[in-house]
């Protein structure tokens, strides 16, 4: 998603904020439509978190710190791709 961007390049990039920022509100839309039954099953996946940082994305957008996001997207989004992947 954010490629080899560094956190200057993204800052100065709208363009990408903004397509991280909605990509990051369609996964937590996404993840608030997982049953509960499926959730208790994967209690390693941080659900609730997931759809927090997409409230936070969704409803304060101009209050938002774009180093929070970027940092997020980097360290968190590899780690929950690969928790995703092996689900069943």
């Amino acid at each position: 998603m954010l490629g080899k961007a560094t956190l200057e390049e993204f800052l100065e990039d709208e363009k990408l904020k903004r397509a991280v920022c909605m990509t990051v509100i369609n996964i937590g839309e996404l993840i608030k439509n997982i049953t509960e039954c499926t959730r208790k099953e994967y209690p390693y996946i941080p659900w609730k978190a997931i759809a927090g940082m997409r409230d936070i994305a969704a409803h304060k957008y101009q209050t938002l710190r774009m180093e929070d996001v970027y940092q997020t997207v980097r360290a968190d989004f590899p780690a929950l791709k690969e928790q995703l992947g092996k689900l069943e």
